[in-house]
């Protein structure tokens, strides 16, 4: 939503100091600069990257329109999910997990957050750390610096998209150069038509180094910031999903391995302590 509504703000900025200035938006439209600067752009990014960053790419750019990294009701959600398990798992021995980790879709414990269970990555990550645990492969010890390789490589496979828009929002401004430098060549066959059709050839060259600044720094660049810090707020739920479970490999209680990964967050994502275990000792006891 903010997305939308920063651009709006952008554009209708740009609009209002233009026609204030005195000019008319008709000036600004001239299709062969838009097609130029426009397949010059896609070109450059499918020369780029392999499909499957480009793909991510294109998901990275929706998931910024649609609101990206997770929230407070995210983290409470993941909060009881960890406690219930870590829970059932003190009480009657961590084989009792097995049939929660082999098969999450039916698990009692999953299905009553639904959006949690829908989210495949975050439920297999959770389910693949906890069967080392389940299964005895593992020291407690090993188990962290384990889910910490697991979390740089989605790290690293997410910083594809970033890689690609910076790219794009860099060569932008330089492909609109080109277009203009295309407008000019052009405005020098024309140059015994008078000052009239010179200027006007002119103007259309010019728009093409305008198109080619104002998309890269009113549009890709920001959007490329905003996904920079939704990744790092992805990364931050596995890093507090990894440190509570870690935690209670070590052996911790369950409500202190979930306080443990409460604090490695921003107390404006998580309620506070006191207010958390009432939540959580109330939903087991519910449940």
């Amino acid at each position: 939503m903010f997305v939308i509504i920063g651009y709006l703000v952008v554009l209708g900025a740009t609009v209002v100091a233009f026609t204030m200035a005195g000019g008319s938006l008709i000036l600004l439209y001239h299709p062969a600069e838009v097609v130029a600067i426009g397949g010059i752009t896609l070109g450059v990014a499918l020369v780029s990257a392999p499909k499957d960053v480009l793909m991510k790419t294109f998901q990275a750019v929706m998931g910024a329109f649609k609101g990206s990294g997770p929230s407070k009701d995210d983290y409470l959600d993941l909060m009881k999910i960890l406690y219930e398990l870590f829970m059932l798992g003190r009480r009657n021995g961590l084989l009792a997990l097995d049939e929660h980790v082999s098969a999450p879709e039916s698990s009692s414990i999953f299905q009553n957050y639904p959006k949690f269970l829908g989210d495949e990555e975050k439920v297999t990550f959770l389910c693949s750390a906890l069967r080392p645990i389940i299964d005895g492969k593992i020291k407690p010890d090993q188990l962290e610096p384990l889910l910490k390789a697991e979390i740089d490589a989605k790290k690293h496979s997410a910083h594809g998209p970033i890689n690609v828009l910076h790219l794009l929002g860099d060569s932008l401004p330089g492909i609109g150069i080109v277009a203009a430098v295309m407008g000019i060549i052009l405005t020098m066959s024309y140059i015994d038509q008078g000052p009239a059709v010179i200027g006007q050839k002119v103007a259309a060259a010019l728009s093409g180094t305008f198109f080619g600044i104002f998309a890269a720094y009113g549009f890709i660049n920001p959007l490329t910031n905003l996904i920079e810090f939704g990744n790092e707020a992805e990364e931050a739920y596995y890093i507090c999903m990894s440190r509570a479970i870690g935690a209670f490999a070590r052996g911790l209680a369950p409500i202190m391995a979930v306080e443990l990964a409460r604090r490695s967050l921003e107390s404006s994502l998580v309620p506070g302590a006191d207010d958390l275990e009432n939540i959580l000792k109330s939903s087991t006891s519910g449940g």
